[in-house]
């Protein structure tokens, strides 16, 4: 018999439910500290969203960010952020840094003399250093990319929930939504209180995650339809945590697999990705937990109407809907 790996028992019996409330006591207080900290902390948004100027410089010579900020001082740019960026796939004599410098008043993006000027007065430090990019997007398209990056959220989440309360019954696109808002809303949080920078790349990091989350729902929420129809006479509670059991191979399999990938990226992708890597690895993590302890508790909690899903082991009033 060949050998295969198993990552849980063949069946289980884990009660999902046992710890309802704190589990969802704890993904609620998540999105509550989530909102606290946006209005504290605010998000560290990216050129794509502020508006300015980003220049990539690399030298090989150590990056003295001090003196880089020194270097600038009396060019009046205003605040300028200076970030020095790691990572194993650099040589040992690659040093590498992101120059932030906000749109300036009354102009729409950094101009060309301004970042002339800057690197001038970089070269006098550091000769050896280079500019390998530079972009630059002005503040009013930076408004409507915020605009347009939150409609897309929405507009994804919305199709979901139209997509599952066909599929389904809408106390599953309810549930299902709830956990997808969950996801976003933490995610957003843990860069806000991180600090990590918020752009273009995220956001396509947060789209991809409602894909993924809904995915590993709609499987557990096919399987719970199924039952609902086989066991008639089982309590909700009791069918919900059979269903979760029988498809925790699936979900655990599906999970780690994503996250082998993610983890071989976020090491060996570089830095110019990490920041997406890093949003979708805590995604698929945070996505795992909602499905198993968000999505069902809230269709638990609304209940479902039983009284007319017949006992035909599947052929029921939502079979002949194409997925």
């Amino acid at each position: 018999m060949a050998w295969r790996l198993r990552l849980v028992p063949e069946k289980t019996n884990i009660d999902f439910f046992k710890a309802q409330y704190v589990t969802f006591g704890a993904s609620v207080l998540a999105m509550i500290l989530t909102v606290i900290s946006l209005l504290v902390f605010g998000l560290n948004f990216g050129v794509d969203f502020k508006g300015g100027t980003t220049i990539r410089t690399e030298s090989t010579q150590v990056v003295e960010v001090g003196e880089y900020r020194a270097a600038m001082a009396d060019l009046g740019l205003g605040d300028i952020t200076i970030t020095e960026v790691f990572d194993p796939s650099f040589r040992a004599d690659q040093h590498v840094a992101m120059i932030r410098i906000e749109a300036q008043e009354g102009d729409e993006v950094v101009t060309p003399e301004v970042i002339a000027k800057v690197e001038t007065s970089l070269q006098v430090i550091d000769p050896s250093i280079t500019f390998p990019s530079v972009e630059s997007v002005g503040p009013k398209v930076s408004s409507e990319l915020i605009w347009s990056a939150l409609l897309a959220v929405v507009a994804g989440s919305v199709g979901i929930l139209i997509y599952v309360w066909v599929r389904f019954e809408w106390q599953f696109a309810v549930g299902t939504v709830a956990a997808l808002i969950h996801d976003v809303v933490v995610t957003v949080g843990v860069f806000s209180l991180l600090g990590l920078k918020f752009d273009l790349t995220i956001v396509a990091a947060l789209l991809t995650i409602l894909g993924y989350s809904v995915n590993d729902t709609v499987v557990i929420f096919d399987r719970l339809r199924e039952n609902l129809a086989r066991y008639k006479t089982m309590p909700l509670r009791e069918m919900m945590n059979r269903t979760a059991n029988e498809t925790l191979s699936r979900t655990i399999m599906t999970a780690s697999t994503t996250l082998i990938s993610l983890i071989i990226l976020f090491i060996f992708g570089g830095d110019v990705i990490r920041g997406f890597v890093f949003a979708m690895l805590f995604g698929v993590i945070v996505g795992t937990y909602s499905t198993l302890y968000v999505a069902k508790n809230i269709v638990l909690m609304i209940g479902l109407d039983r009284s007319d899903k017949p006992n035909n082991g599947g052929n029921h009033e939502f079979a002949n809907v194409d997925a």
